[in-house]
């Protein structure tokens, strides 16, 4: 029987993955919670999270946590999960610096018997061919003899405080059959929802790489849908709910697909893809039909403007929402910014109205200034980018008292009935 008691864990990376984690972890055993970051650490220290994910009151509840941004530290664990992120490059190429620099890091500190375990989404192989060599490297150890591994897939949903971390299935799996046990003991002991055994690190990475490359294929076929149904006419949403009353339909809906996961992991697979000599043609086409859905949005704003003579070229837009997702803070790989380009292309500034956005991180991202509280009968169109809740109870008559007398007012995320609205994804 796996001893947890031996065991002392630590948290490789802050963020929305490594925190909730950290802190379930840190109710029931000793864990350490690290991140580069020391203003991140310190925050926490303090039981304030800024992502939002965990309350203060949680935080509490980890008597077992510390936080840290000392290496030295993760000297005293022996086990070690890493939750860094996988971003791409400008070229839409697997970036693996984080991964790599957290490898290096941990080839100084692990010693005998340590494990380490991954989560961050990456191509499959990634664990064994591009961070354990890594380990092995600087730390003098040989994998599988001295040091083991392991891979467990995240499935943190940021903002989503129904499907928690322990109550989501894990995935798990290791680097051979008594390890892969081990590391499933010690998931088991924090998730309720039980864990699904993969047969090897890779089946495990690739099994996380395509849940939301699926996903992707099926918003770009949606997408797709939209910009057809927009040419004939026809009100997409409609074409949808009819569509849906067929038992096996899936229930997509159009809109822009960002954040860090599925506007990413396609890119991981399709990477790998292609090194073994297949060109992906559905999932690259369907990012491609995803990318650009910013561009499609503002084409379709002008054009409408355009048929209520309304002055385009440095006309005054609302940008309402900028994170990648409603009510949640997080900002990463948010399409929203694809449309602020767009407009920029017809000579538009828009003010970004997001009560849940930082501006100090909107600037440091992407350098977008935020508007606190826009102004009544100001603005020439508004485009609702993100379904808050804070925006649906305004309702489309309170946010129309933005606009001037002649304006648009662009529903991304169907939160409105179509008759309140000029244009509907």
């Amino acid at each position: 029987m796996f001893d947890m008691s031996s065991k002392k864990i630590a948290i490789i990376g802050l963020g929305y993955v490594g925190l909730p984690l950290a802190v379930e972890f840190g109710k029931k055993f000793s864990t350490l919670g690290f991140d580069i970051n020391k203003s991140r650490v310190l925050e926490l220290s303090k039981g304030i999270d800024s992502t939002l994910e965990c309350s203060s009151q949680e935080l509490k509840e980890a008597k077992l946590l510390n936080y840290s941004s000392d290496r030295e530290d993760l000297k005293t664990c022996n086990v070690y999960i890493v939750t860094v992120p996988t971003p791409v490059d400008k070229d839409k190429q697997p970036d693996l610096t984080p991964l790599i620099k957290a490898s290096e890091m941990l080839g100084n500190v692990i010693s005998r018997d340590d494990i380490i375990i991954y989560e961050s989404t990456v191509y499959p192989g990634a664990t064994e061919e591009d961070c354990l060599p890594v380990v092995e490297q600087v730390s003098g150890l040989i994998f599988n003899k001295d040091f083991f591994a392991g891979y467990s897939p995240e499935r943190i949903n940021p903002g989503d405080k129904e499907h928690r971390v322990t109550n989501i299935l894990k995935v798990t799996a290791g680097s051979t059959p008594e390890i892969a046990e081990v590391v499933d003991q010690i998931y088991k002991s924090i998730i309720t929802a039980g864990t699904h055994k993969a047969s090897s690190i890779k089946v495990a990475e690739a099994a996380k790489v395509i849940e939301n490359t699926q996903r992707d294929v099926n918003i770009a076929l949606i997408n797709e849908f939209s910009i057809i149904f927009n040419k004939l006419g026809i009100d997409t949403l409609d074409v949808l709910e009819a569509a849906g009353t067929k038992w096996n339909f899936l229930p997509f809906r159009p809109g822009l697909v960002g954040g860090h996961c599925i506007g990413v992991d396609p890119y991981y697979l399709t990477h790998k893809a292609e090194s073994a000599g297949y060109y992906p043609d559905m999932i690259l086409a369907g990012r491609r039909i995803n990318d650009g859905m910013g561009e499609y949005v503002v084409s379709q704003l002008v054009k409408k403007m355009l048929k209520n003579r309304i002055h385009v070229g440095g006309a005054k837009v609302l940008l309402m929402g900028l994170t990648f997702k409603e009510n949640c803070p997080d900002l990463r790989n948010t399409k929203v910014v694809d449309i602020v380009k767009a407009l920029k292309g017809y000579d538009i500034a828009p003010d970004i109205f997001d009560p849940w956005c930082s501006n100090e991180e909107a600037h440091l991202e992407y350098g977008l200034t935020l508007t606190e509280a826009p102004e009544h009968n100001t603005y020439d169109a508004i485009i609702l980018a993100v379904a808050h809740d804070k925006f649906k109870m305004m309702g489309a008559n309170e946010i129309r008292k933005f606009g001037n007398t002649s304006h648009v007012l662009y529903d991304l995320k169907y939160v409105f009935h179509k008759d309140d609205v000029d244009i509907r994804l």
